[in-house]
């Protein structure tokens, strides 16, 4: 995978945005310009999450059926993590359908759900760019003629340059035990 990204990417390093100044190592995710509007209507270059380790996960707001077990799973993995931890990471989700996901539509689903806004954010990249996104977090994809979609279910662990560290496609209120464990250790400071 990790060969696969790098000439996904390709071989140019961009500039980090977030907060270390030194190259991004040529396996992150965060070499992919992406440019997010949140649930509060915010853009926000998503290197700019470079600095903390992030869960991170595609879904989309009028999903009934396995989007609402993604958030689930995330929130399960923070009621396991101490303050402390809690605190060193964040939690992206990103959708994969700007036309209808737009802030009104993130922020109903951050108020419905009771997400944390200090460490949960919810977005959407440009429709041009949720195919490159889907690509870098392996991500697989297809929207169905009624405006739903087929779609892999999984968090992804990246670690505070954007590599990933671990995935999980286990859903549900019980985290996979092993992905757990890696979002201790990257949350741990």
């Amino acid at each position: 995978m990790i060969g696969a990204l790098a000439t996904l990417l390709g071989s140019a390093s961009l500039a980090a945005s977030g907060r270390d100044a030194a190259p991004l190592p040529r396996d992150s995710v965060y070499q992919l310009p992406l440019l997010l509007t949140t649930h509060s209507g915010a853009k926000q270059d998503w290197r700019g999450r470079r600095g903390q380790p992030q869960i991170v996960a595609m879904f989309y707001t009028s999903c009934q059926y396995i989007c609402p077990l993604i958030v689930d799973s995330g929130k399960a993995i923070d009621k396991r993590l101490t303050a402390p931890q809690r605190q060193h990471i964040g939690v992206l989700l990103i959708s994969m359908d700007p036309e209808r996901d737009d802030p009104a539509a993130l922020k109903a689903v951050v108020d419905k759900r009771k997400l944390d806004m200090t460490r949960w954010t919810l977005a959407a990249p440009p429709a041009g760019d949720v195919r490159a996104v889907a690509g870098v977090l392996g991500i697989r994809y297809r929207q169905l003629a009624d405006g739903e979609f087929n779609h892999t279910s999984a968090l992804v662990l990246l670690d505070r340059d954007g590599r990933i560290l671990a995935r999980t496609e286990q859903m549900g209120s019980v985290p996979d035990p092993e992905f757990l464990a890696a979002v201790r250790a990257a949350a741990t400071p």
